[in-house]
């Protein structure tokens, strides 16, 4: 009988430990979120090391930013190094391309 009471004692102490470890929220950090990741990468494409991958962080990250001119550059630089197959990309350096085009309409009014 002593038996009986110590294994239902221990199958509620395990169920109650599982329950209350299953509610329990893991945080994960994460050490990049602080990181200027364009800085990086301009200072890697000034360093002579720019790659169309970087190329292409860098303008997708400028024409998030709504920096269009920079984006524009960005892309241009990317598309000389590889052909675009990413209709995607084409998208975004068609729409950076109509912003730069209004800015400059805008401010020769």
């Amino acid at each position: 009988m002593i038996t009986k009471h110590n294994l239902v004692a221990f199958f509620l102490f395990a169920s109650i430990s599982t329950f209350s470890f299953s509610q329990s929220k893991l945080q994960i950090f994460d050490v990049n979120s602080d990181i200027d990741v364009v800085r990086v990468y301009e200072q890697v494409v000034k360093e002579g090391y720019g790659t169309p991958f970087i190329y292409k962080k860098l303008a997708t990250a400028y024409y998030f930013k709504s920096e269009y001119g920079k984006a524009l550059a960005w892309f241009q630089k990317l598309f000389s190094e590889e052909k675009n197959t990413d209709p995607e990309l084409a998208h975004l350096y068609s729409q950076a391309l109509k912003a730069v085009a209004a800015v400059n309409l805008k401010n020769s009014m």
